[in-house]
């Protein structure tokens, strides 16, 4: 049986009392950090770091750690892109409470023919080397090269490709990120509320990453996503959840909502659904 999380961002407050809130609620808790350039971060202190410890052994609970920026190398290859050094920061500060992951993105945003998100609901944008110049094939290459070296740095720092979970983005191809992960064996995030918002089929997709899958998000589509997954009919949310049930899942299934009311309603609809499996 999968782990069930939720994010750090349940009540409107900092991390701790939300962990202390959800820890007899959840099984793992996505801490989502932010730090910004001389200005405010909820980079935890090495006191708050021991109490989140604290709690995780007493209550059995486990962390994920949401990388802040989407990871690169600089234009030039160089290693000192800001994204390495904030997410160093970030795994130096969290290496005590043993994360099950370290989720990241991946920024392909420069390879793509139009800015992300400029496309419409259901049309993810392909990539320049499908019927583009040799010039833009020879960017995605290079992208492709970037993006291996840069999740080869991060691994080290986090004690193994494994611990690092590549999550899929909306708005972009499916297969995006496949060239990288084939060269470093990372671990997989599948974020099934993206796909949702793309208008896709989350089935296909998720049963050929499941081997690598260490967390996957979970969240309804309302007016936006991230919303709670009441807003999702049974027929989408069924065949996911029975998937995972029949897979034997064991990762992390993280309720990426931001909110109390959709905190609980998601409980809710999860706890119908894995009734309405048995």
């Amino acid at each position: 049986m999968f782990r069930l999380g939720t994010t750090s961002y349940i009540l409107p407050d900092d991390i701790l009392p939300n962990v202390r809130f959800l820890a007899d609620k959840v099984q793992d808790i996505e801490l989502v950090l932010f730090e910004v350039d001389n200005g405010p971060n909820n980079l935890p202190s090495p006191e708050v770091v021991g109490e989140l410890a604290a709690l995780a052994e007493t209550h059995d609970l486990t962390f994920t750690v949401h990388l802040p920026l989407d990871l690169r190398l600089g234009a030039g290859g160089d290693e000192g892109h800001v994204s390495l050094v904030k997410a160093k920061r970030v795994i130096d500060c969290t290496r005590a409470l043993n994360p099950w992951a370290y989720v990241l993105h991946l920024d392909g945003k420069d390879v793509l023919p139009s800015p992300v998100g400029a496309f419409p609901t259901g049309e993810p944008l392909p990539l320049r080397s499908r019927g583009a110049s040799r010039g833009q094939g020879v960017g995605v290459r290079r992208w492709q090269d970037h993006s291996t070296r840069a999740l080869e740095i991060v691994a080290d720092w986090a004690s193994g490709p494994e611990r690092l979970a590549v999550e899929n983005l909306e708005r972009y191809p499916l297969d995006f990120i496949l060239p990288v992960i084939e060269r470093v064996p990372v671990s997989r995030c599948v974020d099934i509320g993206h796909l949702w918002l793309d208008g896709h089929d989350p089935l296909p997709y998720l049963r050929a990453a499941l081997p690598r899958t260490r967390v996957i998000h979970l969240h309804g589509i309302a007016e936006r996503d991230h919303k709670s997954l009441a807003h999702m009919p049974p027929e989408k949310l069924n065949p996911v959840i029975g998937t995972l049930l029949r897979e034997g899942y064991a990762g992390v299934l993280t309720l990426e909502v931001f909110g109390e009311d959709d905190f609980y309603s998601s409980l809710e609809a999860l706890k119908t659904t894995i009734r309405d499996m048995r």
